[in-house]
C-alpha cells in the first residue's frame, strides 16, 4: 500500500501525515473512535509536536503496520500552501524525517503570559468553533494559570457539530463535561467527544474570549465562553479579568506552530 499527504502540526496526534493516511484515513468508525478515546486524549504526550510515548501516534503506527503501508510520499508546505520539502520511503522513517524538518521551522519556546491572542490562520480553518479548538491549544501552552485566551475566528458555520455543541450547552460547567467524558470507556467513544474533552480541559484552566460574528454570541456563551465583537473589546474584557499590566503574547496562526512549554 502506498499513501501520500502532507505533514503539519496536529493537536493530539503530534503531527499529521505518514500513518494518518491509514488511521483515520481509511479506518472504520469504531477504530477511529477508539483511537480518539478519552484515555488517549488525556495523556500528556497527546499534544502538538510530540510523537514519543504518544498513545494516539502509537495506535496509528500499529494500524499502518497491520494495513501493510509500504511507502509514503509526504510534503511540508509553507503559509502560502507551497511545497518547501518532500519526504518519501518507509512510512515511519520518512515521516519522522519530515516531522523533524517541520519542527525546525515551526517550533517556538513558550513565552508565558496572562493574555494570549491567537487564531486558526483565517479561512478555511476558522469556519466554526469545533475547528477553533485547535488554535486554542497553542495558546494553552503559553497562557499562565488562570489567564485569558483570546481566540479570533469568524465561525461562519457556527459551532461545527451538534453533538460537540450539546456537550457544553447542556452542562452546568466545563468540569461537568470533562468528568463525564473521562468515564466513557475506549470502546464506547462517541462522536466529537475528543474535541469537547480538549475544549473542556482548556476552559477549566483559562477564560476564553472568542472574537467572532455577532450571530454566534449566544452559542459561544452557551458553550461557557465569553463573546467579543472585536479585538479591542476582547482586550478590555481580558484586562478586567487580569489587570492592565498583564502581558500579552500573540500567536498569529495557532494551528501552524509548535509551542514548547518545557
Amino acid at each position: 500500500m502506498i499513501s501520500e499527504g502532507f505533514i503539519e502540526p496536529h493537536f493530539f496526534a503530534g503531527y499529521s501525515g505518514g500513518r494518518k493516511s491509514i488511521l483515520p484515513g481509511i479506518a472504520g468508525k469504531n477504530t477511529i473512535f477508539a483511537n480518539h478515546c478519552s484515555e488517549f486524549i488525556a495523556d500528556m504526550n497527546a499534544r502538538t509536536g510530540i510523537l514519543k510515548d504518544n498513545p494516539i501516534h502509537k495506535d496509528m503506527l500499529f494500524a499502518a503496520e497491520k494495513a501493510k503501508l509500504a511507502f509514503i510520499l509526504n510534503v511540508v508546505i509553507n503559509s502560502k500552501k507551497r511545497i518547501v520539502n518532500s519526504f518519501a520511503g518507509n512510512f515511519i522513517k520518512a515521516h519522522e524525517k519530515g516531522c523533524e524538518f517541520l519542527q525546525s521551522l515551526a517550533e517556538k519556546k513558550a513565552i508565558k503570559s496572562d493574555i494570549v491572542i491567537t487564531s486558526n490562520g483565517g479561512y478555511p480553518l476558522d469556519q466554526n468553533i469545533y475547528q477553533a479548538v485547535k488554535g486554542m491549544t497553542a495558546a494553552e501552552a503559553c497562557a499562565k494559570p488562570g489567564g485569558v485566551i483570546i481566540m479570533v475566528a469568524a465561525c461562519n458555520e457556527g459551532h461545527g457539530g451538534e453533538s460537540f455543541y450539546r456537550w457544553f450547552s447542556e452542562a452546568s460547567s466545563p468540569k461537568e463535561v470533562f468528568d463525564r467524558i473521562k468515564l466513557i470507556p475506549r470502546d464506547e467513544t462517541v462522536a466529537d467527544q475528543w474535541q469537547a474533552q480538549i475544549l473542556a480541559r482548556i476552559l477549566m484552566k483559562y477564560k476564553v474570549i472568542m472574537v467572532s460574528e455577532i450571530q454566534n454570541r449566544k452559542l459561544i456563551e452557551k458553550m461557557h465562553m465569553i463573546y467579543a465583537s472585536s479585538i479591542d473589546e476582547a482586550l478590555d474584557k481580558a484586562w478586567k479579568i487580569t489587570n492592565h499590566d498583564a502581558g500579552i503574547v500573540v500567536i498569529p496562526d495557532g494551528v501552524g506552530v509548535i509551542i514548547r512549554d518545557n
